[in-house]
């Protein structure tokens, strides 16, 4: 006899939670066993007012960023449906069944209030804690560069003179962001110093021409990845110095080989540990325009020094092979396992 099944809801039985549906040996199970990320909160406090309406956890907005790299995902909007109909991840992220999720502008707004520098500190802790657990070798480290389409078309693409002006209309506040976290953090603390003197400002060192020296270096990193605009010489011009989108104005134009013509994207380049947990010890996002040779040597050097290693070689493709690079790897006492174009025939 065949057998029909009736769609048959009904609430579940009072001694029925979702911790005993969640199997054992869920994934997310033991990432909320091993990674304890109440550290986030002190990360963010002064981003908050201390009065007000509650807002979502910064540890479970934390969470779903983690579950969004687990997953592939790149949409805060499907993340939030896929994260509503999976047991595993409403259970990660403390929701139980009948509760309601956060909506996923909620997640974009929070993302664009805590800005670069929070997730820089983020990134930092969760390897400072991949160094401490043992699982950085130091020895050798990889240098590797991946495309990253950007969600923006190229008809959005002005004269950038024309898009930075459209900004600066959408953009400019009497009181913006930046300057009320700055103000705020002046106050908490009870000093007259901005997080910029902070940032460079050593405990261990007094001496104010180094101090001064540190803070006007304008490196790749300090830069946050941005290309410098000015225009090197009469006959070199880049087309990204002269146009922008209007939509994504840090992107810029580039050209894959499966795909014909040209689309806005960036570069993302990463140092990773040549260690068996293959940890990534830093990461910078830059417009395509910006060659994968270029930063190298400021992600070596803050990779370095950050996590006190003293690597002793260095390997990438034929991308990294200019005569600076090389050079500078060599003279530091670290071997670079980098292939040349032609023997001796490095790129200046």
């Amino acid at each position: 006899m065949m057998g029909t099944k009736e769609r048959n809801f009904r609430s579940l039985p009072e001694d029925i939670s979702l911790e005993d549906l969640v199997p054992e040996d869920n994934f997310y199970r033991r990432l909320q066993e091993r990674f304890d990320l109440s550290f986030v909160r002190e990360m963010v406090e002064d981003l908050y007012a201390y009065s007000g309406r509650p807002s979502v956890d910064p540890e479970v907005f934390f969470r779903l960023q983690l579950v969004m790299f687990c997953e592939g995902i790149r949409s805060e909007r499907e993340l939030m449906r896929i994260v509503s109909d999976r047991l595993s991840l409403r259970w990660y992220v403390g929701y139980d069944l009948f509760e309601a999720l956060p909506h996923h502008s909620s997640l974009t707004r929070i993302r664009g209030r805590f800005g670069l520098s929070v997730f820089r500190e983020y990134f930092e802790r969760i390897v400072e804690l991949c160094v401490g657990a043992g699982l950085v070798w130091g020895e050798e480290l990889y240098f590797d560069a991946t495309k990253v389409d950007a969600n923006a078309s190229l008809d959005s693409i002005e004269p950038r003179f024309f898009v930075e002006e459209h900004l600066e209309g959408l953009f400019t506040e009497e009181d913006p962001l930046g300057a009320r976290y700055e103000e705020s953090v002046t106050v908490a603390d009870g000093r007259g110093e901005s997080l910029v003197a902070e940032f460079y400002e050593s405990p261990s060192a007094n001496d104010e021409a180094l101090i001064e020296r540190n803070a006007s270096k304008d490196d790749w990193i300090s830069r946050n990845g941005r290309q410098r605009r000015e225009v090197k010489g009469v006959w070199y011009k880049r087309k990204a110095d002269f146009l922008a989108s209007k939509t994504d104005p840090d992107s810029s134009p580039m050209k894959r080989r499966e795909s014909k013509g040209s689309h806005l994207g960036y570069y993302t380049h990463y140092v990773v540990d040549g260690g068996k947990a293959r940890i990534i010890l830093n990461a910078l996002v830059t417009p395509f325009e910006v060659s994968e040779n270029q930063p190298m040597l400021d992600l070596l050097w803050r990779s370095r020094f950050r996590w006190k290693l003293n690597p002793k070689r260095v390997t990438g493709d034929t991308a990294y092979d200019t005569a600076e690079n090389i050079a500078a790897v060599e003279r530091a006492g670290i071997r670079a396992y980098v292939p040349l174009t032609g023997v001796g025939k490095a790129r200046p």
